[in-house]
């Protein structure tokens, strides 16, 4: 079969386990769902007793709920997920002109963190299983070009400071945090971890974001719970945590009525009647997670008939929230990858199946392709292959 008979098999078998499911069209990639929550009745509780902004007992409930949840001994919400990573990057120390180790596949949200502070990413490659950082691409590209000096890290080739390492946990995937965590150790480079999309998502006991110095979530529209626009600092280390609480409330001092800042903050705290939508998300998140886990085995069946893809299951010993169940073109030419996957969007959307290729590489991005970069090998490949699937929770019902 040609590209374009492969995308017609696909796209037949996609519509017809769809109307056997009940699925009407159109089907989004991911939809926020607030049917059956108490949403109404805290957002309007917030509204009624005009505690909207950022103070108010709904942000502190939803902070203590996730806590619980994620084992995190300290959360702190915020009003979205750069936010949060910019904050949680300022307080392991990065710094302007600094460079932090990114890999090139995720989100912009990632590098534009690191750019807000007036640091500069630095890409490191993909491993093919994760979709993270490759942790043997990492150690060999440190070996040859960085340089211990006064218990720092420098970059030979641009005398700038290497001052974090942030991996990103994939679709939900977690990445591989003990390999990564041992090439922390050697360099002495704290961790940062972008866990934006993986609530929920654990690798080995611990939920993602708490192996590292800090790690960061996000409550956007998409993702498994929302507050309309919201993300949170989770960490085990009280001094980050405390520095955090400060300076996302413009770095005032506690007063019962004076307003003394004591340094530079930002005003990031987030509005209590975000926090409220929060808490009735998180009163369905357990078995939004349930759900997830039957969608991926739906497409995991579905797509199993096909020698030409697959869907990206976790990796071993961890845990995923299969935030995106998403697909693998596995075609060894990349020219037939390439022309399957796009016949397959095109299709799929002129049928209003809204499925969604991978971000372009934060690497090819106008102004990040001239930053520092080993070879990025994998992650050039890997993007064209992947392709998100509708994955809204209540896909196949309750």
């Amino acid at each position: 079969m040609n590209h374009l008979q492969k995308a017609e098999s696909v796209l037949s078998h996609l519509k017809s386990s769809y109307d056997s499911e009940g699925i009407r069209l159109p089907v989004h990639l991911h939809e926020p769902d607030f049917r059956d929550t108490n949403a109404i009745q805290y957002v309007s509780e917030c509204i009624n007793t005009g505690w909207v902004s950022s103070a108010g007992q709904w942000v502190n409930k939803f902070e203590q709920q996730l806590s619980v949840f994620t084992g995190a001994r300290h959360v702190i919400a915020v009003t979205n997920g750069t936010v949060a990573l910019r904050l949680a990057l300022h307080l392991v120390g990065v710094r302007s002109d600094d460079e932090v180790i990114v890999p090139p596949l995720s989100f912009v949200a990632t590098c534009n963190a690191i750019s807000h502070l007036g640091a500069i990413p630095h890409f490191v490659d993909i491993n093919n299983r994760t979709l993270s950082l490759d942790t043997v691409k990492l150690s060999d590209r440190l070996s040859h070009i960085a340089i211990k000096r006064e218990n720092k890290v420098y970059n030979k080739e641009s005398g700038r400071r290497i001052a974090a390492i942030v991996p990103v946990h994939i679709f939900g995937h977690p990445a591989d945090l003990d390999d990564l965590m041992r090439v922390s150790q050697d360099w002495n480079l704290p961790i940062v971890e972008d866990a934006a999309e993986a609530l929920g998502s654990w690798f080995k006991d611990k939920h993602c974001g708490l192996t590292g110095s800090v790690g960061i979530l996000s409550f956007n529209g998409n993702k498994l719970i929302t507050t309309g626009g919201g993300g949170a600092l989770i960490t085990n280390d009280d001094l980050i945590a405390k520095q955090a609480r400060h300076l996302s409330t413009t770095a005032k001092v506690s007063h019962p009525w004076e307003f003394y800042h004591d340094s530079v903050g930002w005003n990031d705290r987030m509005p209590n009647i975000n926090a409220a939508l929060g808490c009735a998300q998180l009163e369905k998140l357990h078995s939004r997670l349930q759900l997830k886990r039957k969608i991926y085995s739906f497409y995991s069946n579905l797509f199993s008939k096909f020698s030409y893809c697959q869907v990206i299951e976790e990796p071993t010993g961890s845990v995923s929230n299969y935030w995106l169940v998403s697909l693998r073109l596995i075609e060894q030419d990349l020219s037939e990858v390439l022309a399957l996957r796009n016949a397959l969007l095109a299709s799929a959307h002129s049928q209003k199946i809204f499925l969604r290729p991978c971000w372009n590489l934060l690497s090819d991005l106008p102004m990040y392709r001239n930053c520092p970069s080993g070879s990025l090998s994998n992650a050039k490949d890997q993007v064209l292959r992947l392709i998100s699937l509708p994955s809204s929770p209540y896909l196949l019902g309750q």
